[in-house]
This record gives structure tokens, C-alpha cells and sequence, in this order.
């Protein structure tokens, strides 16, 4: 954050009931690039130094980090891929050759879907893919009888809603479409206008948006909406994307229209979890079904089957099961090293 009115500092925090600590760093505004991957430096070895931390594995979720960790040593380090960050708006310019530099110092890389895996597991010997889990526990309350969220309250029904970033992911013209095609329909858009013009959004009355909510508030946002749904644009942003949103929608207990994102259509489509919609006529057929509320309830259960074999738990047990055998693998490859 660049709100340090002062020196630059590293805020700390740990809840009382978790192991995790965050640091945040806090540096002037106006630094150069240089200097804030220098001050970043400074600020990173003095933590580790100040909570005495010698031994442990760093975990990348983007390369850019490596212009102020790159020094550190390890006992493992792991890249968590979860997108094609060159791919994204605005990604700086290097991020490409950070990426490579990257591939080439990870013991470890996950990807976050089968697609991405497909695009990048030639460039390491040890990459696994983990598609987005759930937490069904904390979606499934959208199943229950929720207090209305004011805001959504007095919107009437059929409702088909979505939340995330709306960014450059989102297929406006899709939205432009839809809401013009229904105009009884309502279409309920939660979270922040990131990357992209507000005003280039659609501007109708069955059209909301309701700004950012805090993940403890979506199951009852979810609840009160007929179907919900997944507008992505067909681009480079998307092209590798596993979207996190559809077992959550499916553990909410809503039926879900998508355009054809490829680790939607694989798994999702495929198992007729999910509607694939490729226009917006198809969109509309397919939430036009939905609505008949006809064979909900075998579709419903033929959900809760494929969300009975994940969960984030499972993917955290598969993750850590690797990071062992990397850690150990390279314990024994350093000690032939020694004696040879």
C-alpha cells in the first residue's frame, strides 16, 4: 500500500484462532519501481529476522514477487499459477520473463484448472492441476430460508445474478443483449468495476449493481436468485480460467448458465451441471427451462454427488502430500550432491 505518511513499514497481524499472519507493506507514494522492489527487500528480511524465521517454503501466487524475495533461501518453493497473468489487464510488460524465471526456480508448480495445465505443463517437471474446490458448508446456507440483504430486497423475481470483479472478463455486449431480450428479468451484478469504464456497463432498469460484498454475505445474496450466472467474455483473460463461482453457485443449490469457458464446459457442461450458453438466444432458451423449475430436483442431486468428492480440505491434503515428497526429494538429491 502506498499510504505511509512516514518511514516505510511492514504492518504484522495474527488472529487470535489462526497460524496465519499477514504483512502488509506500507511505503510513500511516488517511489519508483526500482526502489519499491528495494524497500520491499528491506522490509521482508527484517520480519523474517525480527520473528526469527529460518526455515521455510515460499509459496508464489505471482512472479512478480521474485523482484524482492528472489535472494531468499528456501527449504521449497512452489508457484501457484491461478491465471495467465500476462494475459490480464494492464499485467506489466516483463511479466512473461518473470514467469519463466519463475518456472525455472519452483521445486513445485500448481495450476488452478486442467486448461492452464494443458497450456504450461511442458515447463516443469512437477506440475499438478487443482480446478477450484468449495467450501459447501458456507454456500449451502443459500439453501435455507436467509434474511433478504436490504439492497436485493425489493427487486423483484425472475432474478439471475452473478458476483466477482467486473473487469475485462465480462462479455458486456452478452449483458447489452440479455437485459434488452427480458426486460422482466432482473440481473443482480455484485462486485467492484475494476480495469474497465463504469459507463460502459449496461444502463437499464433490470440491470443492478450492487457493489462489493464480503464473502460472508454472498450465500444470502445467492439465495434470493432464480439461477445465476457466468457472462465471461471469450478472450485471452479468460481463455485458462477455472472459475471458483461455479461449485459455489452449485453448492447454493442454483441452477447456473455459462458462456463456454472451457473448464466449465469440462467438467461442469459435460455432466449437464451447468447450461452452456454460446448466444445470447441460447442464454435465454436455457434460463427460460431453468425457470419451468422441471427436473430440478434430479438435477439437484446429481449435483450434491459430484460436490460430495471435493472440497478445499481434499485439495489442501493432495497439495501438502506433494510439498512432503518435493521436500524430501530434494533432501535426498542434495545429499548425492554431498557425496559425489
Amino acid at each position: 500500500m502506498f499510504d505511509a505518511t512516514g518511514n516505510n513499514y511492514m504492518e504484522i497481524s495474527k488472529s487470535d484462532d489462526t497460524r496465519v499472519w499477514v504483512m502488509v507493506p506500507h511505503l510513500r507514494n511516488g517511489l519508483g519501481v526500482i526502489d519499491v522492489m528495494a524497500i520491499q527487500k528491506i522490509l521482508l528480511d527484517s520480519m523474517l529476522e525480527s520473528i526469527q524465521i529460518n526455515k521455510y517454503v515460499l509459496w508464489y501466487y505471482s512472479p512478480m514477487a521474485l523482484g524482492w524475495s528472489d535472494h531468499l533461501s528456501p527449504t521449497l518453493i512452489v508457484y501457484d499459477c491461478m491465471d495467465e497473468l500476462a494475459a490480464f489487464k494492464f499485467a506489466p510488460p516483463f511479466i512473461v520473463q518473470r514467469e519463466q524465471k519463475l518456472m525455472r526456480k519452483a521445486d513445485l508448480v500448481f495450476t488452478g484448472g486442467q486448461s492452464l495445465y494443458l497450456a504450461k505443463k511442458h515447463l516443469h517437471n512437477n506440475i499438478h492441476p487443482f480446478p477450484s474446490s468449495i467450501d459447501k458448508v458456507h454456500f449451502s446456507i443459500a439453501r435455507t430460508r436467509v434474511t433478504e440483504p436490504a439492497d436485493q430486497a425489493d427487486i423483484p423475481h425472475p432474478r439471475i445474478g452473478y458476483y466477482g470483479v467486473l473487469d475485462e472478463r465480462l462479455d458486456i455486449d452478452l449483458l447489452n443483449q440479455l437485459v434488452a431480450l427480458r426486460p422482466d428479468w432482473q440481473f443482480i451484478m455484485i462486485g467492484p468495476v475494476v480495469k474497465i469504464d463504469p459507463a460502459d456497463l449496461p444502463a437499464k432498469n433490470n440491470i443492478h449493481y450492487l457493489g462489493s460484498k464480503n464473502y460472508s454475505e454472498l450465500p444470502n445474496y445467492l439465495a434470493g436468485w432464480d439461477i445465476a450466472m457466468m457472462p465471461f467474455a471469450l478472450n485471452e483473460s479468460t481463455r485458462y480460467i477455472s472459475p471458483t463461482k461455479t461449485p459455489e453457485y452449485l453448492a447454493g443449490g442454483k441452477p447456473v448458465v455459462s458462456t463456454p469457458i472451457k473448464d466449465v464446459i469440462t467438467p461442469y457442461g459435460e455432466k449437464g451441471l451447468v447450461h452452456i450458453a454460446a448466444s445470447p438466444a441460447i442464454f435465454v432458451a436455457a434460463a427460460e427451462s431453468i425457470l419451468t423449475k422441471i427436473g430440478y430436483d434430479e438435477w439437484l442431486e446429481k449435483v450434491d454427488r459430484f460436490l460430495s468428492g471435493i472440497s478445499w480440505d481434499k485439495t489442501w491434503q493432495q497439495m501438502n502430500e506433494l510439498i512432503n515428497r518435493a521436500i524430501e526429494d530434494k533432501r535426498n538429491a542434495e545429499k548425492v550432491k554431498r557425496y559425489v
